[in-house]
Parts: C-alpha cells; sequence; structure tokens
C-alpha cells in the first residue's frame, strides 16, 4: 500500500475509533490534537500529531506548543516529547497516531510527575514586558495629528486672521452694564 492509502485508512480509523470524543480534534486531514487529562486538571495537556506525505515510513511531527500547554515548563515538554519520539521509532511504518495518544494517556502521570505549574500571570506578564520594550522604541516616531473635519476647519479659521493667530482679545468678556430709567 502506498503511503497516501495507509493515510486515508488511518484517518478513517481514527475519526470512528474518536468519535464524540472530546478531548480529540482534527485539525485537518493530517493535523490531529489530544487533550490528555480533563480540561480543568493542571496536569492535562495537549499533543499535537502531524503527518509527513510519506507518514508511517517516516515519523509524524509532534508539538505540544499549543496554548493550552503554556503552564508546563519546557523541561517538561521536552521529556514528554522524549518519550513520545521513542514510540514513534518502535512503530514506524505502521499506523502510530492512536498508539501515540493512548500512550500518552497510559502514561500520564509518569510524565507529569515533576510538573509544577507556571504561574500564567508570569509568562503573561513575561509577554507584556518584552512587547511592551518592542513598542518603546517606535513611540519616538511623529505622533499624528488629529484629523479635521471641513467644517471645523471653517470654524477655526473664522476665529483666527487667516494666519493661525488670535485676534487680540478674543477670550475677553464683555462688560455690559443695565440702566433702569
Amino acid at each position: 500500500m502506498s503511503a497516501n492509502e495507509d493515510q486515508e485508512m488511518e484517518l478513517e480509523a481514527l475519526r470512528s475509533i474518536y468519535e464524540g470524543d472530546e478531548s480529540f480534534r482534527e485539525l485537518s486531514p493530517v493535523s490531529f490534537q489530544y487533550r490528555i487529562g480533563e480540561s480543568g486538571d493542571p496536569k492535562a495537556f495537549l499533543i499535537e500529531v502531524s503527518w509527513t506525505e510519506t507518514y508511517p515510513q517516516t515519523p509524524p511531527i509532534i508539538s505540544m506548543n499549543a496554548f493550552f500547554n503554556n503552564t508546563i515548563s519546557s523541561a517538561i515538554k521536552e521529556s514528554i516529547l522524549a518519550k513520545l519520539q521513542e514510540a514513534v521509532e518502535a512503530n514506524l511504518g505502521t499506523a502510530m497516531t492512536y498508539t501515540l495518544f493512548e500512550y500518552a494517556k497510559d502514561n500520564k502521570e509518569q510524565f507529569m510527575e515533576n510538573h509544577h505549574p507556571v504561574s500564567s500571570a508570569t509568562s503573561i506578564s513575561n509577554i507584556l514586558s518584552v512587547e511592551t520594550a518592542n513598542v518603546a522604541p517606535s513611540s519616538k516616531k511623529k505622533e499624528k495629528k488629529e484629523q479635521l473635519t471641513k467644517a471645523q476647519k471653517r470654524k477655526l479659521a473664522d476665529k483666527t486672521d487667516h494666519k493661525g493667530e488670535l485676534p487680540r482679545g478674543w477670550n475677553w468678556v464683555d462688560v455690559v452694564k443695565v440702566h433702569n430709567t
């Protein structure tokens, strides 16, 4: 069988196995995500598996870069990916996406035993400080002038002497005496 036929068969199998499973997500016909653990579980993580054109003869691309994993330290992610790579090498040449997801589910506790959730507040503040640093130099650019409508420009011109100068006494108050006779 060709790689494409193997992929089509595996795709059908994955769709039937994970039908109704909210942890499974098909991003495209060659890219899948699976959440290991419940969504409220601090030790839950998301694995993304993408097939190459020659998969299953060549290894799939496994990633943990999803935003869902932002509380997991990079050391834990690397250790999980290394263990999944071992499983990939053991199953090379066969349909392995289901096997990888099940392997991760079975070993979740072992994978996450040293996991201490990274505070999302610190990672957000780091992102913000990096963005703020990038914004600072650009704020030295010329500030945009306020855009005025034609009516506003006309009104402004009528108040000035057409050189932009206001006439002397423009803000003086008239004092009027009222006489009773």
